[in-house]
């Protein structure tokens, strides 16, 4: 599981966004997103270093959450 913080994640669209690229990287992945909190929740076959650069590629740069 994957907890990422993504501070450009304002609203649904930038949620669609984020989900669309994590899907893009894995089709099965299960993706939670958190416009209040601008967090991801990432359950997918792909390592940490991939999904986040998916992220920055789509503009949604983010960083681990502890």
């Amino acid at each position: 599981m994957i907890h990422l913080s993504i501070p450009k994640m304002a609203c649904g669209g930038c949620a669609s966004g984020v989900t669309k690229a994590i899907l893009a990287l894995d089709p099965d992945a299960r993706v939670d997103t958190s416009t209040e909190r601008r967090e991801v929740t990432v359950d997918t076959v792909s390592n940490q270093a991939q999904v986040q650069s998916a992220l920055a590629e789509a503009g949604y740069p983010s960083t681990p959450v502890a």
